[in-house]
Order: C-alpha cells, then structure tokens, then sequence
C-alpha cells in the first residue's frame, strides 16, 4: 500500500520530469494539470479512505488473525435504539465495541453506562461528528479528542485509548493531533453503509461478501434497519462458525489506559 510520503515522492519525481521534459520538447500545460489533478487525487483518496493509514497509522483489521474471528463496532451512539442494539447483543453472548460522540453521551448518559455495565468497549468518536471535521485544525481535533475523553472518564472512570474520526477521514491535521499521545486510531475493512442503504438485504450482503478472519465490521446503532440487520448478521455468523470477539482482543492492544 502507498504511503504519503512514497506517493509525495512520486508525483514530485513526475513533476520535476514533466519539467525537464517541457524545456526540451514544449510539452502543453495540460499535461502539468494531469499530474497535478493525480496529485490532489490521491490525497483525497489518502484522507477518506482510512484503510491506507495515509497521513496517521490506523488500526483496521488484524491481517494475521487465521481463526473465523472478527469484532463488531458501532458508531455515533449512545442513542435510543442502542438499546435494542444492546438487548440482541445480550441475548447472543456477544461484545462489541461502541465508538460514541461526545455531545451524544451527554444526551443519553443511562445508555453509556449500560454500555458498559455490559461489558462492552467503548471508544471516541469526537464530540460533535461535524461534517466539517476534514477541515479543522489539529488545535480543534485535539480539543474534540479530549473533551470526550473527559466525558467518558467522568462517566465511567475508563481512560479511553481508542479513537475513530467521524467519516473514517484522516488528515495531517488529525496526525498532529494524536503525536505524542496514546490515542490509537480504529478503523475498519467491512463497512455495511447501514446508514446510506435502505435495502436491508443490501446491507447484509454487503458485509457477508466482505466477510474475512481478522476483519472489524462497521455498523451504526441509530436505526431500527441496523437492527433488523444486526439480528440476521448474527445468526448467521453463527451458522458460519465465527466468533465475535472484542476489538482489542482482535487487534491485541488494549482499549483502555491502565
């Protein structure tokens, strides 16, 4: 997989050639907008697609993992449905991992604490999920980080290790951010699109074909399709003989600071 600073090289490596090239044969400008377009397409791709680990190291499987094993997350909650979210994970044994928003646990502090009062994992998933959070500076993403740890910690006395940014975009600015701190970044390599889907034989097709040991599965716990899915999901990860297990038991860090 490139990296940002391979692909940096590259496309300044074309440039400079393309340069060379223009003096001795009059190459059209055009072909300088080519390389300049690639350029600026590789970023976006860098910054919202978070499997590549493009501008921070992200954590989005555990590619050694050989067992049918695999961790399911959440996002965006606490909300009302997690409830029945959390009542078909109790029913079938299961732990997942909830990364929650700041603002939401706010709203909803009884459901955080049934969260984790029922012994699944929670994470960070900033304060307020802006859409705009591609474009804020590393003081914001850093202030919308800790704020939340702050709510998590005085709700319930876990000092949170794991974070995933809204959207799944990482920019340099997130990278500043998070040097020099604990913060592990979580991403994902099964996404249902549970909340841009609304065929809900879609959804979990989707994330049976893309089904892999190893792999973190991305859902929402905000709509009732997401639960009517959940519920099929899991009965057939059963049939199918694979285990749910914790993310930092799957990714082997821990969630949590000692």
């Amino acid at each position: 997989m490139l990296k940002h600073k391979n692909i940096t090289f590259l496309c300044a490596s074309l440039l400079a050639l393309l340069s060379v090239f223009s003096f001795f044969s009059e190459v059209n400008w055009w072909l300088f907008l080519v390389v300049v377009l690639l350029w600026l397409g590789f970023i976006a791709w860098g910054s919202f697609d978070i499997r590549l680990g493009y501008f921070v190291k992200t954590y989005c499987n555990n590619p050694l993992e050989k067992q049918k094993k695999v961790a399911l997350t959440f996002d965006d909650g606490p909300h009302p449905m997690t409830e029945k979210i959390l009542d078909l994970l109790q029913q079938s044994g299961v732990k997942a991992t909830f990364f929650c928003i700041g603002s939401q646990i706010e709203k909803y502090p009884e459901i955080f604490r049934r969260i984790i009062r029922e012994g699944h994992l929670v994470g960070n998933h900033s304060y307020s999920h802006t859409t705009s959070f591609g474009f804020l500076s590393a003081d914001e993403v850093e202030d919308e980080i800790s704020k939340t740890n702050a709510i998590i910690e005085k709700i319930s006395g876990k000092k949170v290790l794991f974070f995933r940014p809204p959207f799944g975009v990482t920019t340099p600015n997130l990278s500043r951010a998070v040097h020099g701190q604990k913060s592990k970044i979580i991403g994902w390599n099964i996404r249902s699109l549970d909340t841009v889907t609304e065929d809900e034989n879609q959804i979990l097709s989707r994330i049976k074909k893309k089904l892999v040991p190893g792999g973190i599965i991305l859902m929402h716990d905000t709509s009732q399709k997401s639960v009517n899915v959940l519920e099929r999901l899991l009965l057939f990860l059963q049939l199918e003989n694979y285990g749910v297990i914790s993310t930092e038991q799957l990714l082997k860090t821990p969630a949590y600071e000692d």
